[in-house]
């Protein structure tokens, strides 16, 4: 495993020919050149090097996971042993996972066109790279049918985050999205690292805070404390994503464990007793099975901790119990993820 992941260049025409995503690795006067430990050379003479997410330690624990008190798939509540482990303080950023793209030539689900063997039924036609995009819709809006603020957007990816034309430069500290389940798993692969159970997010996510409270820092939404909708739901005060660490810690030092974006985890998604044995790996696990939607071909994993797009009166699941599925080939807007030890 190669272990920089972006060094910053102030030769442009140097790091033009040497990138090999042109042009989303330069733009301006200067550039951003990603680059692995063969490049080692340039540091330190027009170059500085961000490497992979700090990890904390976190003391394995037995703690009460999910509720009954808001939304049915989250309980019922019991009791969860974690061992130790160690988490990244933030979720993956743009930056580090060009860098990743760099080193690999790696292309994320979104950028390839799906395989007709899986999406039987489908006209080939329609099966185009792209991703789901949120747009604001005009005003209100029935809030039961996602389909009027989600576009499937061809091209949308992770380095045009909003569509075509967009890009990730002007934003290299904020989470990456548009990341499906194997392209979380090809960073971790990369990285030497590995996605980290529900229950772990879970845990993480409390800070040690008291299992008594609605959120982390109390029983009282707060838009100072993580990154949530704020304004009216679709169409009145969308701000997108946030710099990592733009909102503080939480008591173990963790950053977007609520709210900004969800992440993924490599728990199956099941719900009620079933969630027993949610993390078996294994390919025919009961757990596989139970997660995988009828007449899709691939499993749901439960993602946690909420998003930018949470709001009360639509999706309030920016709390540690919460989780909803997503279906491993799924990639979004709104969806990233970060590594454990």
């Amino acid at each position: 495993m190669l272990n920089t992941t972006k060094i910053t260049v102030s030769q442009p025409e140097s790091c033009w020919k040497r990138s090999n995503i042109v042009p989303q690795a330069y733009a301006g006067e200067g550039c951003e050149y990603l680059c692995s430990r063969k490049d080692q050379h340039l540091l330190g003479k027009w170059c500085t090097v961000e490497s992979l997410t700090e990890l904390l330690d976190v003391p394995g624990a037995t703690f009460e996971m999910g509720t009954n008190d808001f939304y049915p798939e989250e309980g019922p509540p019991r009791k969860v042993t974690v061992a130790d482990f160690r988490l990244e303080r933030h979720p993956v950023t743009n930056a580090q996972f060009a860098a990743f793209v760099a080193e690999t030539g790696y292309r994320t689900t979104a950028e390839r066109a799906p395989a007709p063997e899986d999406y039987p039924g489908v006209d080939p036609a329609e099966l185009v790279a792209g991703s789901l995009v949120f747009t604001p819709t005009d005003g209100p809006v029935p809030l039961h049918d996602h389909r009027r603020w989600w576009r499937f957007s061809p091209g949308a990816c992770w380095h045009a985050p909003d569509g075509p034309g967009s890009g990730w430069q002007s934003r290299p500290d904020h989470p990456v999205v548009h990341i499906s389940f194997a392209d979380a798993q090809a960073y971790a692969e990369w990285a030497g690292r590995r996605l980290p159970t529900e229950a772990e997010l879970e845990y993480a996510a409390w800070g040690g805070a008291p299992r008594e409270r609605i959120y982390p820092w109390g029983d009282t939404p707060d838009p100072t404390r993580a990154n949530t909708f704020q304004g009216r739901f679709p169409y009145e005060g969308y701000r997108g994503s946030s710099p990592v660490g733009a909102y503080p810690a939480n008591g173990y030092g963790f950053y977007d464990l609520i709210g900004n974006v969800w992440e993924w985890t490599s728990t199956f998604y099941t719900t009620g007793s079933q969630r027993r044995d949610a993390d078996n790996q294994a390919c025919c696990s009961p757990a596989r099975r139970l997660s995988t939607p009828a007449g899709h071909t691939f499993a749901s994993r439960a993602v946690k901790g909420g998003s930018h797009l949470c709001a009360p009166e639509y999706c309030h699941r920016y709390r540690p119990p919460a989780r909803q599925p997503q279906t491993e080939d799924s990639s979004t807007s709104h969806l990233g993820f970060r590594l454990a030890e």
